[in-house]
């Protein structure tokens, strides 16, 4: 008997979990090709108005364009004001350069600070459709150690997808951890093995990662500002990324900096403002996780046979 009880101690608290962190009313149950893909929805995207705003609508364009051709756009908030080759661009002087962004500066009554960014192609990078069989893999990694799945679809799209390339600084892998952050979460890392290689020992370290620090720091940070929040918040998840990409103290640092008690606000705030090391790369972040998602949904209901949605099953 003794030895029954902590078996069916460990099966109730497992049950308790499994019915604690519950996300079926987000997902999708797609068919495509003969095969069954799970995916989250991007409701909330379009529901809170986000997919209307000129950050991801210009990534979306930058996913999906070549790398032969380039979008000129004012860097605050991104309104594209012209696509065109690559090689047109660079057949221009220096000085041509500072006169076409000085004429975009006077047309859109800019000052002579706006900075006016010149942006390349990128999909090459951004393999939607290699990427797009792994999600229901890292959804049900992340959902098994009991973290918000969403972040799964988010990393999966954004950080290496369909690829395996190692970043400059030496993260590596499809959640592109660090090999002293893969290490704190109990992977191997070293000349000989390299777990982040293994997708579901990549998806356990990312999601342990947020599961001890990233939500956790996220909480402590706006707490500490006075913000309030629930994790089930688009804005909130979108929060936690940066502290998954910047680090938390980072994103302390440019909270501060703002100095809003409003959620989404904040994340837009997030975008122009800079403070320590969170700079243009740590901006973007959550503005190409909107992004990818919306490409997501597109390539969804693109292709998709039938979809059900499984919060009609609850």
């Amino acid at each position: 008997m003794l030895k029954i009880l902590p078996f069916i101690f460990v099966a109730a608290f497992a049950q308790a979990q499994d019915s604690f962190y519950n996300w079926d009313h987000e997902k999708l149950d797609v068919k495509h090709d003969e095969n069954n893909h799970m995916v989250l929805k991007a409701d909330a995207i379009f529901n809170e108005g986000w997919s209307e705003l000129a950050q991801p609508i210009f990534w979306k364009r930058i996913m999906r364009l070549s790398p032969d051709s380039c979008i000129v756009n004012i860097a605050k908030d991104r309104r594209i004001i012209a696509v065109m080759s690559n090689a047109d661009w660079n057949s221009q002087s220096d000085a041509q350069k500072n006169t076409y962004r000085d004429s975009v500066r006077n047309v859109y009554g800019l000052t002579a600070e706006d900075r006016i960014y010149v942006t390349t192609g990128k999909n090459d990078f951004y393999k939607f459709d290699l990427v797009y069989p792994t999600i229901a893999k890292g959804i049900e990694a992340f959902e098994q150690n009991g973290v918000d799945p969403w972040y799964a679809q988010a990393i999966l799209l954004i950080e290496s997808p369909g690829q395996l390339k190692k970043s400059r600084a030496g993260a590596y892998g499809p959640f592109q951890l660090m090999p002293a952050v893969a290490r704190a979460q109990g992977l191997t890392v070293n000349k000989y093995r390299d777990d982040r290689e293994d997708f579901e020992k990549s998806a356990y370290g990312a999601s342990q990662l947020l599961k001890r620090i990233c939500i956790p720091e996220a909480k402590r940070i706006l707490e500490k500002h006075q913000i309030q929040y629930n994790e089930s918040d688009l804005w909130f998840r979108l929060y936690v990324l940066h502290v998954y990409h910047a680090g938390a103290l980072n994103v302390d640092a440019v909270t501060a900096k703002i100095n809003t008690n409003d959620g989404r606000d904040l994340i837009r705030q997030m975008w122009i403002n800079t403070a320590a090391n969170f700079g243009n790369n740590s901006q973007n972040y959550s503005q190409l996780a909107l992004a990818s998602q919306l490409i997501l949904h597109e390539l969804v209901y693109e292709r998709c046979e039938y979809i059900f949605d499984c919060a009609s099953n609850n």
